[in-house]
This record gives C-alpha cells, sequence and structure tokens, in this order.
C-alpha cells in the first residue's frame, strides 16, 4: 500500500494502484477553533450545526488541536456514525469551513399529488354541505369523498390536512 499526499488529503492506493480511500486531514487556525467553540457554547444555532463543529473540532490535526482523537473514538463520544465523520472532514477539506457546518442539500424529488385543479375540488367540497348523518366534514371524509368523485386514484387525509391549511380553509374543528 502507497500513500500519495495532496494538501489536506491522503490518497490510499493498493497494489494494483488503484485508489482504496481518501483520508482527509483537517487543519484548523485559532479563528477557525474560536468560531467552532462559540457555536458549540452558545445555545443559538442547529443540532446538526453543533454536531459538525464538534467534529471539526475533535477530528482536528492542526497546530492549534488539543487533542489527539481518532474517528472511532469521536464516533463513540458523539454517538454518530463513522461516515458522518468522513463526510464532514471531506467537506471541510473540498469546500470550506461553512461548507462543513451546512445541511447538504436533498437530492430526492418530491411529486405533487394535489394540483391546482383538485385543490379547487377539495376546497369546494368542503365549503359544502357534509354528507347526511354527519355535522360537518371530517379530514376522512373529504379524502374519500375524492377517491370516490375520482378526483384522485388515492390521497390520505394527513395531504387533505395540509392542502387546507395552505389555503387557510378552516373545518371549523
Amino acid at each position: 500500500m502507497t500513500y500519495l499526499f495532496k494538501d489536506n488529503f491522503k490518497i490510499f492506493t493498493n497494489l494494483a494502484g488503484k485508489t482504496a480511500m481518501n483520508y482527509y486531514k483537517v487543519t484548523l487556525t485559532q479563528d477557525e477553533r474560536d468560531y467552532l467553540i462559540s457555536i458549540t457554547r452558545s445555545g443559538t444555532h442547529g443540532a446538526k450545526k453543533v454536531i459538525h463543529a464538534l467534529i471539526l473540532l475533535n477530528v482536528d490535526r492542526g497546530q492549534y488541536s488539543m487533542s489527539n482523537q481518532t474517528n472511532e473514538d469521536v464516533s463513540k463520544i458523539l454517538k454518530i456514525g463513522m461516515r458522518t465523520i468522513d463526510r464532514v472532514k471531506r467537506r471541510f477539506v473540498e469546500e470550506g469551513l461553512e461548507a462543513a457546518l451546512k445541511m447538504a442539500p436533498t437530492s430526492r424529488m418530491y411529486d405533487k399529488l394535489v394540483d391546482g385543479d383538485m385543490e379547487a375540488h377539495l376546497v369546494a367540497l368542503a365549503c359544502g354541505e357534509a354528507p347526511e348523518g354527519y355535522a360537518r366534514w371530517s379530514l376522512r371524509l373529504l379524502a374519500d369523498k375524492m377517491v370516490e368523485l375520482q378526483y384522485a386514484d388515492q390521497i390520505s387525509y394527513e395531504t387533505v390536512r395540509r392542502t387546507l391549511k395552505k389555503t387557510n380553509l378552516s373545518l371549523g374543528i
């Protein structure tokens, strides 16, 4: 196994010469350490940001580092996975301090179930008379009626609730 050094990370290569894994070395300046310590000591930041700050402080290998902990030690102390530590270290080395503290944007795409036409039908139905035997519409009744009238193949009462909330329509509950 050989090592190739580039800036702040080490690349491990196997005997065949193919890259096996990257080892990112976090080196913080005194100003960065002070900033991260202030994040961990004040209660005004999100939990992920605080955890990422703690990760960076614990894996620091710079001249201002106070500890020499391994990823395994940090993982046990903070009760987080090794991959989280690796991701935070990689983002710090490749993109900088602010990028390492932010949440990574998700690539997940959500399909909208309720479009404008279906929303209009739902609002009209909710504003109309309740079915016979009921004093008023419930979310489940509205969801069942939307399927019965074939406005949707299936729709949950939670989707009905979110749609009505978005339109500021109350069922009087």
